[in-house]
């Protein structure tokens, strides 16, 4: 059964930063990333990272958010840096698994404001 936990999500001012992460479990995962949804908006590649270490990010991201990965413990992290209020979404985990199937984790709730 694959189990995933995420963590990191908050309240920050813009200009900010914040780190989200995401610990799966129960399976052998190939591509770990986050993706977001805003209030009305469609869910949107936040950035992903394979095993191997390659990286992709959505355009909001470049430049200001930076994905890694510890293979150990099978842990995703986005640090987010320079956060603007139209960052505040739902972030979600997302997960591939080496059958090709996917998981989405329960999502952590990223607000920017002053």
């Amino acid at each position: 059964q694959v189990h995933l936990v995420e963590s990191g999500g908050g309240l920050v001012q813009p200009g900010g930063s914040l780190r989200l992460s995401c610990a799966a479990s129960g399976s052998i995962f190939t591509q770990l990333g986050w993706y977001r949804q805003a209030p009305g908006g469609q869910r949107e590649l936040v950035a992903s990272i394979t095993s191997g270490g390659t990286t992709n990010y959505g355009d909001s991201a470049k430049g200001r958010f930076t994905i890694s990965r510890d293979n150990a413990k099978n842990t995703v992290y986005l640090q987010m840096n320079s956060l603007k209020p139209e960052d505040t979404a739902v972030y979600y985990c997302h997960v591939w698994l080496f059958d090709a199937t996917f998981w989405w984790g329960q999502g952590t709730q990223v607000t920017v404001s002053s």
